[in-house]
C-alpha cells in the first residue's frame, strides 16, 4: 500500500497550554514582576546522548512542537484553576489571559540526522515567552525523536525487508501510540496498525487477523477461509494457533488450492507469532515452494527489536515482513531520549552576553552564547563531515579554511581545506516575532527528507556495536567566548 498524499490541520484540537511545569509559571510571575528580568535571551534544546549507544538520532516532533506554540493561550478555565493556587497575582493572571507567544523560533528540518550537544531548536525571545515552551518543546521533540531513532535501527537490521509497526496496546497512552506510529513512518517503518495514525497523518495502515479469530471458528480452515471470503486479493493467515507445521501451513496451502487460486487470487501470505522463528520461517519457505507457492511471504511477529531481527537473519530466516511492536513503540532497550532546554544567552541593549551552565559533569556543560549551526559536506562525495556552532551573524567563509574545534578541548581539531567542503544552514526560521514563517511539510516529504539524509551519512555511522564518533564541534571565536566564560566563573 502507498503511503498517502495526505495533509491535516497538525494543531491540537486541545487546548494543552497547561502541559507545562509549575516552576514556569512561578518563574515567569518572577520575571514579570521585575520588567528588568524579563529580557530578550536564547535558549538551546539539544540532547546529550544518543539512544542505544547509536553515532545519531531522528529529528522528529517539529510538526507538533508547532502546533503548541500555535496554539498556545490561557482561557478562563485555566486562569481561574491558577487562582486557586494561590500562587499568582491578579496582575500576572491578567497578563497570561492575554498572553501571546511573540518570539522568534529556528530549528533543524524534522528527518534530519542530529547528534549529541547541537542545538535541535533555538528559541529567541521575551524570558517569559522562552520559558513557557520548555515543557511542550521537550514532550514534542523527546518522545517523537527517540521512536523514529529505535525505528530507523529495526528498519536498517531489517536489510529492506518490509517493517510494520505493531505498537498501539503497548505504547504508553493514546498519544503515544500515534504519535509514534508517525514517528516510526517518518523513521522508515513502512506501514502502522494503528487505524487513527492512518486516518491522522495518512500514514499505509495494515492488518490481518488475531488467534481469537481463529479460535472463534469451529475449524482453523474455516477461520481461514471466512477471512479470504471476506478479503480475496489481500488474504494473509495466522498459523500459530494450535499447531504451526502440523496444521497451519496445510489449511494455508489448502486454502490456496481450494479457494483462492481456482478464483483467480493467491495467499498474499503466512504469519507466525511464536516459537523458533527462524526454523518455522525456514520449513514454511520449503513447504511453500514445494507446493508452487513462491508469491506467498512469511510475516514473523514476536517482541522482536533490531537486535532480534538481526540474528534472525543471520540464522538464515525466511523472513519478508517483520512486525515489530512493545520494544518499538516504547523503545525498550532505551526508553528515555533526555534533550534538555538551557539558556545560552542575555540580549541586553542588543549587547548578546552568552550564559553558561557549568557542572563537575562535563557531558552536562553547556555551550554558550547566541548561535548558528553548519553541517559541513565533503564536496567529492557529498557526505557529512562534521557539525560546526558559531557565533549568530559569523557565517562560515567557503572560500577559506575552516579549522574546527572540540567543544572541550582546543587540541583535538580538523581542519577543511577551501574548495573541500561546503557547508548547510541547519537552523531555519520557524516562528519570526510569534509568526509562523515555515511550510510545514507533509509526512511523506519528511521521510523522503530522512532516508535523503541517512544516504549522506557513512556507512561507519550507522553501525549497532562501536560506531564511529560524529563531529559536533565549534569554530575558533565561539570556542574561545566559551573558554574565556569558563574561567571567569571559576574565579568567583
Amino acid at each position: 500500500m502507498e503511503g498517502l498524499d495526505y495533509k491535516y490541520d497538525f494543531r491540537d484540537e486541545r487546548n494543552l497550554s497547561l502541559v507545562m511545569d509549575f516552576y514556569e509559571l512561578t518563574m515567569s510571575q518572577c520575571y514579570f514582576n521585575d520588567p528588568k528580568a524579563n529580557k530578550e535571551v536564547t535558549f538551546d534544546l539539544f540532547f546529550r546522548r544518543n539512544p542505544d549507544g547509536g553515532a545519531f538520532s531522528i529529528f522528529c516532533g517539529l510538526e507538533q512542537m508547532i502546533g503548541y506554540i500555535q496554539n498556545l493561550h490561557f482561557k478562563d478555565e485555566d486562569i481561574e484553576y491558577l487562582r486557586s493556587t494561590h500562587k499568582f497575582t491578579d496582575e500576572f493572571l491578567n497578563f497570561l489571559r492575554h498572553f501571546i507567544f511573540t518570539g522568534d523560533v529556528y530549528a533543524i528540518k524534522e528527518g534530519s540526522v542530529v547528534f549529541p550537544n547541537e542545538p535541535l531548536v533555538r528559541v529567541k525571545a521575551k524570558m517569559i515567552d522562552a520559558q513557557l515552551l520548555e515543557t511542550a518543546l521537550l514532550l514534542a521533540v523527546n518522545h517523537q525523536t527517540l521512536i523514529a531513532t529505535k525505528a530507523h535501527r529495526v528498519k536498517l537490521a531489517a536489510q529492506g525487508r518490509n517493517v510494520m509497526e505493531f505498537g498501539a496496546r503497548r505504547a504508553h497512552n493514546f498519544d503515544a501510540a500515534y504519535y509514534g506510529s508517525r514517528a516510526c513512518y517518518i523513521g522508515g517503518v513502512d506501514s502502522t496498525a494503528t487505524v487513527f495514525a492512518g486516518q491522522k497523518f495518512g500514514i499505509p495502515v495494515v492488518g490481518t487477523m488475531a488467534h481469537s479469530f481463529v479460535q472463534s471458528y469451529d475449524s482453523e480452515y474455516e477461520a481461514f477461509l471466512s477471512y479470504a471470503k471476506n478479503y480475496p486479493d489481500s488474504c494473509i493467515v495466522l498459523l500459530d494457533t494450535y499447531d504451526t507445521l502440523g496444521s497451519g501451513i496445510k489449511n494455508a496451502i489448502r486454502l490456496e488450492k481450494e479457494y483462492l487460486a481456482p478464483r483467480g487470487y493467491h495467499l498474499q501470505g503466512v504469519r507466525i507469532d511464536s516459537g523458533d522463528i527462524a526454523y518455522l520461517s525456514q520449513q514454511i519457505r520449503t513447504i511453500l515452494d514445494e507446493n508452487d507457492m513462491p508469491f506467498c511471504k512469511i510475516v514473523a511477529s514476536n517482541s522482536f527489536d533490531e537486535n532480534i531481527i538481526k540474528s534472525l537473519i543471520d540464522q538464515g530466516a525466511k523472513i519478508d515482513s517483520f512486525g515489530v511492536g512493545e520494544n518499538l513503540i516504547v523503545s525498550k532497550s532505551s526508553p528515555v531520549f533526555g534533550g534538555v532546554y538551557k539558556l545560552s544567552s542575555v540580549i541586553d541593549n542588543d549587547k548578546v552576553i552568552p550564559k553558561i551552565k557549568l557542572s563537575e559533569n562535563i557531558e552536562k556543560m553547556t555551550n554558550p552564547g547566541f548561535k548558528d549551526l553548519y553541517r559541513i559536506y565533503d564536496s567529492k562525495t557529498h557526505m557529512m563531515r562534521a557539525d560546526v556552532m558559531s557565533v549568530h551573524g559569523h557565517p562560515i567563509n567557503e572560500k577559506e579554511d575552516l579549522t574546527i574545534y572540540h567543544p572541550n578541548n582546543r587540541w583535538q581539531n580538523k581542519t577543511f581545506h577551501a574548495g573541500e567542503y561546503y557547508v548547510e544552514d541547519l537552523l531555519h526560521p520557524i516562528f519570526i516575532n510569534g509568526q509562523l514563517v515555515y511550510d510545514v511539510p507533509s509526512i511523506e516529504e519528511v521521510r523522503a527528507y530522512c532516508a535523503d539524509q541517512l544516504d549522506h551519512l557513512w556507512p561507519q555511522y550507522k553501525r549497532f556495536e562501536y560506531p564511529h564518533v560524529y563531529k559536533v564541534s565549534l569554530t575558533e571565536e565561539l570556542l574561545g567566548i566559551k573558554t574565556e566564560l569558563i574561567e571567569k566563573l571559576r574565579k568567583k
